[in-house]
Order: structure tokens, then C-alpha cells, then sequence
């Protein structure tokens, strides 16, 4: 069973940093995109950044130049730099990854369970 499971959310003050980790757990043959998106309370779900197994990367144009996505294959692992927070950062940031479990041939997205993020001004 796929399992994605994100942490280092928390509290942070207006201009300061956090990074979000998500490891991927369960019998895998191949992770392609990962990404991380969020949910602010009364919004839509959005996507903040996205990275492909040839990692390249695309963000949202909210977070650009602040934020970075990186990956690491042999941990099962994405992560979230942070940079510059501000209070309309406050949300639920979700991981997600697209992945090929070692038992079937397709190819499915997986999602965590959310880690908040609060930004205070």
C-alpha cells in the first residue's frame, strides 16, 4: 500500500522559512511528478510547485522565486524550501505523487494528509 507522508509544518512569522518534507512508503516500481499543493481555508485547492522525474520544476505563480521543490529518488522523498512567508501563505500544503506500485501496471496519484502552515504578520 502507497503511503505519503509530509512534515515540517508549523508556525512561522511573516519573512521567515520553513521546508516541508514527504516521504513516499509502500512497494514501488516508479514515482514520476511529485509535487506539494495547498488549501487555504474557503479556497480552492492550488497547486504551489511540481517536479518530474527528470526534475524539472514549475511553480505556482504565487510562490515563485520564494519557494523551491526539489527531490530525492533514492529516499522516495520531496521536499519544500520556503522563503519569504507571508500570511496569505497560510494553509494545508498537501504532498502528491504520481506512482507505479511494484503490484499493478498503472499509474496512480497519491496524496498525504496535509500539514498546516500558519503564517503569522
Amino acid at each position: 500500500q502507497v503511503q505519503l507522508v509530509e512534515s515540517g509544518g508549523g508556525l512561522a512569522q511573516a519573512g521567515g522559512s520553513l521546508r516541508l518534507s514527504c516521504k513516499v512508503s509502500g512497494t514501488i516500481f516508479r514515482i514520476n511528478t511529485m509535487g506539494w499543493y495547498r488549501q487555504a481555508a474557503g479556497k480552492r485547492r492550488e497547486m504551489v510547485a511540481q517536479i518530474t522525474n527528470g526534475e524539472t520544476t514549475y511553480y505556482g505563480d504565487s510562490v515563485k522565486n520564494r519557494f523551491y521543490i526539489s527531490r530525492d529518488n533514492a529516499a522516495k522523498a520531496t521536499y519544500l524550501q520556503m522563503n519569504n512567508l507571508q500570511p496569505d501563505d497560510t494553509a494545508v500544503y498537501y504532498c502528491m505523487a504520481e506512482v507505479r506500485p511494484l503490484s499493478s501496471s498503472e499509474l496512480n496519484t497519491y496524496w498525504g494528509q496535509g500539514t498546516q502552515v500558519t503564517v503569522s504578520s
